[in-house]
């Protein structure tokens, strides 16, 4: 029975082990929403996150500086962003190369313009080398579909919209600049805050809590089978004893 024991062993441990990783990544989320990182010092970004990484929990709304070139192919506007006053509105979005003018490029969050802005009025981002201050964010994966991909309007931030509309690599991330640019300020462009970020899901790593449960289920049903195995391989014999002797049985003639 060394085998079965070591199967089941083995079984248990990977369930319990996996439930336990989904219940600390459930604990890490959930104390990252408590910590405020908007008050903390900038860093460059690449300290934070690189083009190939997947968003990093311990950068959710860190400042960090971005120096690069904007593309200004890639602009587009982010609809449904209201004001702080109640108005609504879109985000002004350009993607910034970090670093030179073919390195990959984060996408930057200009600044915020009402409804009905025509978008050819729109300011061009200026050229050169400049530099962005702002709050690091994750990509938008919930949201509406954009129902019209020809325009330059989209319901939501969402990195595999934008990546159609530019040659360089996209970070898995975005910026919101602290301050618009003078030029974008001079044009009329406000400044974009985190109030105006779509409202967090009240479910906020659900997910992983319930991966959580559903691992230690499984560990729990490996348990059982490996219990209900030893059990029916240890009750053999006494079933082929029965079964001989009801074969025995059976072979004495009856009398007449």
């Amino acid at each position: 029975m060394w085998g079965a024991h070591l199967l089941g062993l083995l079984c248990v441990s990977i369930a319990v082990g996996m439930g336990v990783w989904q219940y600390d990544a459930w604990q890490t989320r959930r104390a990252a929403e408590r910590v405020d990182l908007t008050k903390s010092d900038p860093v460059p970004i690449t300290k934070v996150i690189g083009p190939d990484d997947p968003f990093p929990t311990a950068g959710l709304g860190r400042p960090v500086d971005v120096r690069g070139t904007f593309l200004p192919g890639g602009t587009v506007l982010v609809a449904d962003r209201p004001s702080d006053d109640g108005r609504s509105g879109a985000w002004l979005v350009t993607p910034l190369t970090v670093g030179d003018a073919a390195a990959p490029a984060v996408p930057v969050v200009r600044g915020w313009v009402p409804d009905g802005t025509d978008p050819a009025s729109l300011p061009a981002p200026p050229t050169g080398e400049v530099a962005v201050l702002g709050w690091l964010q994750p990509p938008e994966s919930s949201g509406p579909v954009d129902d019209d991909p020809n325009d330059d309007v989209l319901p939501v931030l969402r990195i595999a919209d934008l990546v159609q509309r530019v040659d360089q690599d996209l970070y898995g991330a975005y910026v919101i600049a602290e301050e618009p640019l003078p030029s974008d300020a001079a044009a009329g462009v406000d400044h974009a805050t985190l109030d105006q970020l779509p409202q967090a899901s009240r479910f906020t790593a659900l997910r992983n809590i319930l991966y959580a449960i559903e691992w230690w289920v499984f560990a729990a049903f490996a348990a059982f089978i490996w219990f209900r195995y030893v059990r029916d391989a240890t009750a053999e014999p006494d079933l082929e004893e029965a079964d001989a002797e009801d074969a025995g049985d059976d072979a004495v003639p009856s009398k007449p």
